[in-house]
């Protein structure tokens, strides 16, 4: 259906379009390697002219870190060295997130598989699974050897979403949640054993 007023300008509103080019370049980064997505079809799903790209985003690799990154509150703020468990299985699997969250969540991690071989966006992946991830549970649960930790931590959160997303395998998706759930954070808390 065409446009009501097809010859009346279109409304701006600067705020919306970077969301909508946000919001497509996570669907793009989530499916293709870095190297494999277009700004020109970044702007086409969100329904903007491809310099927008740049004028918000100053280059493709900014646009990746922010599409990585989402919003700015942490994933890991405010959470507790006891209830770290269950936050991080929330991350993977949570009936009382939005499906968007956990959507959103998944989307990350098949961010991070999809580009982390690759030479131009492989520095922003690691800097931001440091910043991100394991510099916080490292912080959180203190002690000797908290870096391998949060890096068992990291490896558990990333093979689940390729278990749940990339792969989509059955036992992983259709099972109990609770079932699930309860396993995620007894894996999680022996992860974060001293």
């Amino acid at each position: 259906m065409p446009p009501p007023f097809p010859d009346a300008p279109r409304l701006r509103n600067a705020a919306a379009t970077r969301q909508a080019m946000l919001h497509a370049a996570r669907r793009h980064f989530a499916r293709e390697s870095y190297e494999s997505v277009g700004l020109r079809e970044i702007a086409r799903d969100a329904g903007a002219d491809p310099a927008l790209v740049s004028r918000y985003f100053g280059s493709k690799e900014h646009l990746f870190q922010e599409a990585l990154r989402g919003d700015k509150k942490k994933m890991l703020d405010d959470v507790s060295r006891e209830d770290l468990p269950a936050h991080l299985a929330a991350l993977i699997i949570d009936d009382s997130a939005s499906c968007e969250v956990t959507a959103a969540n998944l989307d990350r991690v098949m961010i991070l598989l999809r580009s982390a071989s690759s030479p131009k966006a492989s520095e922003i992946v690691r800097a931001a699974l440091h910043e991100d991830m394991l510099g916080p549970i490292a912080r959180i649960i203190g002690g000797e050897d908290a870096e391998l930790r949060a890096a068992l931590c990291l490896a558990i959160l990333m093979g689940n979403g390729t278990v749940r997303s990339a792969l989509a395998l059955d036992a992983a998706c259709d099972g109990d949640p609770e079932v699930f759930r309860a396993r995620l954070i007894r894996l999680f808390a022996v992860a974060l054993a001293d």
